[in-house]
């Protein structure tokens, strides 16, 4: 297999939101915040109208972009067997994804990641991880993962107890690791494993500009690319409309974003650009393609409404 994905498996619920319900909710607009009670997750979600119910989950959206783009891929995330996690399930088995993971009546239900869009297509999500947050070194088959070139984690599913022994596990079995940062708000949690991670376990980094300067406690983004540069190992940043740099020791390439674009929905923007490149990372394209095809791929998905393509 080219690639395996483990990472939260959770169902998005896309729903617009004027700022009023942003501000009316004490949420930071565009960055995601964890709920831990599901009855107080259930009432924010009564006042909503429900635009798409989509199968996601930060690397699960990366993982089907690569299968979308004809490479053989796997992924492993924990569902209940509830109604959600059936629907979890046959969506990602649509996408021609093999999805190693066997689906069990857990305590908790299935995990559920409510997206709101405002009208500067802005998203904020609010996640109530249920049993995704629960995955465990059990759960993931070394087997599975020694014959997959790349494993893809995700900084979201990062978390002390099981879930960080099921992370350990996956990383000493692989041959290559990549991992998306997710989150400033991972960063800040997780700062100094994460930094650990970057600089000794990792062997390809995804992050935006902000997330990498909150790693490294740096307001210039050239503490970054130094950072980055004394590595060695692959670092890959999006910059917004500044667009995208790669980074592997002193080689650095650079590209621009795609203009005039009908924006409409930033979710799912560094998911399907990680897609991206990594396709053409596996394909053994340039680092400027890789860095184009990433650009091709985001640029896709923020025109429509959801996180897939």
């Amino acid at each position: 297999m080219k690639i395996l994905g483990i990472g939260n498996a959770i169902v998005d619920v896309i729903c617009k939101v004027d700022e009023n319900f942003i501000n009316q909710n004490n949420l930071t607009k565009g960055t995601m915040k964890l709920i831990f009670d599901d009855k107080e997750f259930q009432s924010m979600l009564s006042n909503l109208n429900i635009e798409k119910t989509i199968s996601g989950g930060s690397v699960a959206n990366s993982i089907v972009g690569l299968s979308q783009l004809g490479n053989r891929v796997g992924f492993i995330g924990k569902v209940s067997d509830d109604e959600l996690g059936g629907k979890y399930e046959d969506g990602l088995k649509s996408e021609k994804v093999e999805y190693f993971y066997k689906k069990k009546k857990e305590e908790l239900p299935t995990g559920t990641c409510l997206i709101l869009i405002t009208p500067d297509s802005e998203r904020t999500m609010c996640t109530f991880l249920g049993t995704a947050g629960k995955i465990n070194e059990n759960d993931v088959d070394a087997n599975v993962i020694k014959k997959s070139q790349i494993i893809f984690l995700e900084g979201y599913l990062w978390d002390e107890g099981e879930p960080k022994k099921a992370f350990e596990k996956a990383i000493n079995n692989a041959s290559k690791v990549a991992m998306s940062l997710s989150d400033q708000f991972c960063v800040d949690r997780h700062k100094t494993h994460f930094l650990d991670l970057v600089k000794n376990k990792l062997d390809i980094t995804f992050a935006n500009e902000q997330e990498m300067m909150a790693l490294i406690d740096t307001n210039n983004f050239n503490d970054v690319v130094n950072f980055a540069k004394s590595l060695k190992k692959l670092i890959v940043i999006t910059r917004g409309e500044k667009g995208a740099i790669s980074i592997l020791g002193d080689e650095m390439f650079e590209n621009s974003v795609e203009k005039n674009l009908d924006i409409k929905d930033l979710t799912g923007a560094g998911d399907l650009f990680a897609a991206g490149f990594l396709h053409g990372h596996i394909n053994n394209l340039s680092f400027l393609e890789c860095l184009e095809k990433g650009k091709e791929m985001s640029s896709k998905v923020i025109q429509q409404i959801g996180a897939r393509l």
